[in-house]
């Protein structure tokens, strides 16, 4: 914990404080040392983040839970497709209208992994 406390800049007891209300996961170590995983130092970055834009720690708990996939509403989620699904083939439509020096201008502005997120979208719409 020494060592996070140096590497972050946060006090021992503050990291002590989070591991205990549950913010933070520490690993134990065979001697029983603490140690914090990558993911943590991370999630502490985030945490502290998060208190200088004014959340409680509350809130930052409620942000860092996951909703259980029980709790997925699976309606919400097929309108929130839709929704997609229609913005996709607007943009598909108003990019059809363009000439090929624009297309080309367009593409040139799209990252490769916004490209192959449009397509995993358009299989998930079109299935």
């Amino acid at each position: 914990m020494g060592e996070l406390a140096e590497i972050t800049g946060i006090t021992k007891r503050t990291i002590d404080y989070y591991t205990n209300i549950g913010l933070l996961e520490a690993e134990r170590s065979t001697s029983n040392y603490r140690y914090y995983t990558p993911a943590m130092i991370e999630r502490l970055h985030f945490i502290e983040q998060r208190k200088q834009e004014g959340l409680s720690l509350i809130e930052i708990q409620h942000e860092l839970n996951i909703t259980p996939y029980e709790e997925i509403d699976v309606q919400m989620l097929r309108l929130k497709m839709q929704d997609l699904e229609q913005d996709v083939t607007s943009l598909l439509e108003q990019m059809n209208k363009q000439d090929n020096k624009n297309i080309e201008k367009i593409k040139k502005n799209v990252s490769p992994e916004s490209v192959a997120l449009m397509q995993s979208l358009l299989l998930l719409i079109h299935n």
